[in-house]
């Protein structure tokens, strides 16, 4: 369970956003500028929120009455960007396993092989990120998140620079990630496609805002027509 009441001032954004997310995948649906992106970095620890707290179960990530603050590398977030931003001079290899290095884990157990055989990534071991279509450095940055062992998921707009086919293609391996692996997802995106197919509840965010939240299958025929 995902806890955020939080309030935030960027430029000007403000952003104030209170809910509780329990649901496998949570989607982050809005307009680009609505605070999306800007809640993501605050729940990984990349900005401190001007007020408020973040509790993921049962330990708090922030709290600024009480002066809490956990570092990012501690809280055990996996975060995946629109642009896939996998380090150029190491294999596909090498970044999946830098994760999990990172972490102090095995870097050889069934954890690694049920990632590589769920994204399918076995071929592209040896490859560096150059030779990699998008879908396929999309595919090696989900699966360096995964192998690092993080207890909730962080994934802006992934599917955002791939077109119809592509996007189709990596949908297919999120909703076996989501089935599969069980590892909460806090998921944004202006689709209503992407958030039919995998979202179990959806937050609306407007101008920083949170307009509405509640099950996908209530709220998503509520979302605005066609991607904003």
């Amino acid at each position: 369970m995902l806890e955020i009441d939080i309030r935030h001032r960027v430029g000007a954004l403000n952003l104030a956003v209170s809910l509780r997310a329990e649901g496998p995948v949570t989607a982050l649906f809005g307009r680009s500028g609505a605070g999306k992106t800007t809640l993501l970095n605050l729940i990984a620890g990349l900005a401190a929120p001007d007020s408020g707290r973040i509790a993921l179960d049962a330990t708090v990530l922030f709290d600024r009455r009480k002066g809490i603050d956990v570092p990012s590398r501690r809280r055990r977030i996996g975060y995946v960007f629109q642009d896939a931003r996998l380090f150029p001079h190491l294999t596909v290899k090498q970044n999946l396993l830098f994760g999990r290095w990172l972490a102090r884990l095995p870097l050889s157990d069934r954890a690694v092989e049920q990632v590589l055989v769920l994204l399918d990534l076995a071929p592209l071991l040896a490859r560096r990120p150059a030779h990699l279509s998008g879908v396929e450095k999309q595919r090696v940055a989900l699966g360096r998140a995964l192998l690092a062992s993080p207890r909730l998921l962080l994934m802006d707009e992934p599917l955002a620079s791939l077109d119809a086919e592509r996007k189709a293609e990596i949908l297919a391996h999120l909703e076996a990630v989501r089935d599969e692996i069980g590892i909460p997802i806090l998921y944004v995106s202006h689709s209503r496609e992407e958030v039919r197919r995998l979202a179990h509840e959806v937050a609306l965010i407007e101008r920083g805002q949170l307009a509405a939240f509640g099950p996908a299958a209530t709220l998503l025929p509520r979302l605005p027509e066609g991607e904003a």
